[in-house]
C-alpha cells in the first residue's frame, strides 16, 4: 500500500501549530502583569496624579502588579477608574508584555461654586470636587446654589467659556434664590443682571453693544447696575 506522504505532513504541520497556539495562549494568560502605566490624555492633565490612578487600580484588584492576566477583569478596573469624580473617561489594557496600561481623561472645570460648599461644575454638567494638585482659573458662583440643581449656572458658564469676551471679561456668576442670573465683570463696579437663562444669547449682545459704546466714551463706571433681563432692551441705573 503507498502511504501518502503529503496528507501525514499536513496533519503533522497542522498539531505543531494548534499545539504553539495553545502552548503560546497560555502563557501569556499567565504572564504577570506588571506595575500599572497611566498615560493621560486630553489638555487638563492637572486635577489627578499618575500615583492616584495607580492606586485606584491597587485597590481595586487587590495588587494589580504580578497579577497573572487570565485573572484581570479590565471593565471592572476601568469602572473604578470611572468612579472618580475627577475622571472623565478611562480605558484599561493589557499589552503583550504584560503591562497594564490606563488611558485617562479627566474632566474640564468651567465653573467654581463658592458657596457653603465649595466644588466645580464640568463641561458637561457635572459635580467635579476641588483638587488639592491644582486650581483652575474659572469665574466663581456665589449665590443660592443645589449640588442636584445646576442647570441655568451650567448653562450661563458654559456660554462664559464659549465666547471671547466673555471669558476676558466675567469672573462672578451669581444666582439668587429665584434663580435669577446676575454677572460681575473685571474692572467694572455696576452688576449686569440677566435675569432667567431665556434669550440669553440676545442679552450677551446687548451686554457686548453696552460695553464697547460705554468704553470708547469712558462711561462704564458711571453706573451701578445693566439689566439685560428685557429680550430687547438695556437698562442702564447710574450711580
Amino acid at each position: 500500500m503507498r502511504v501518502n506522504w503529503s496528507y501525514i505532513k499536513m496533519i503533522v504541520l497542522l498539531g505543531v501549530v494548534v499545539f504553539l497556539f495553545a502552548f503560546a495562549s497560555s502563557r501569556n494568560a499567565n504572564r504577570e502583569v506588571s506595575k500599572p502605566n497611566v498615560k493621560f490624555i486630553g489638555e487638563n492633565n492637572f486635577f489627578i496624579t499618575n500615583e492616584t490612578v495607580s492606586k485606584l487600580l491597587i485597590q481595586n484588584f487587590g495588587g494589580v502588579k504580578n497579577v497573572p492576566k487570565e485573572t484581570l477583569v479590565l471593565n471592572e478596573l476601568e469602572n473604578a477608574l470611572k468612579s472618580n469624580p475627577m475622571i472623565k473617561t478611562a480605558e484599561v489594557y493589557v499589552a503583550v508584555n504584560g503591562t497594564l496600561n490606563a488611558e485617562i481623561e479627566q474632566k474640564t472645570p468651567i465653573a467654581r461654586v463658592s458657596t457653603n460648599a465649595s466644588y466645580y461644575i464640568d463641561d458637561e454638567g457635572s459635580y467635579m470636587p476641588l483638587s488639592k494638585n491644582y486650581s483652575a482659573r474659572v469665574p466663581l458662583i456665589t449665590g443660592y446654589v443645589e449640588k442636584n440643581n445646576l442647570k441655568n449656572v451650567y448653562k450661563i458658564a458654559r456660554k462664559i467659556k464659549e465666547d471671547e469676551f466673555l471669558k476676558k471679561h466675567v469672573f462672578e456668576i451669581h444666582q439668587d434664590i429665584n434663580k435669577q442670573l446676575f454677572l460681575r465683570l473685571r474692572k467694572c463696579d455696576f452688576i449686569v443682571q440677566l435675569g432667567d437663562e431665556n434669550f440669553l444669547n440676545k442679552k450677551i449682545n446687548n451686554l457686548k453693544a453696552f460695553y464697547k459704546k460705554n468704553q470708547k466714551d469712558k462711561t462704564l463706571n458711571n453706573y451701578s447696575k445693566v439689566n439685560l433681563q428685557f429680550e430687547n432692551q438695556v437698562i442702564c441705573t447710574k450711580i
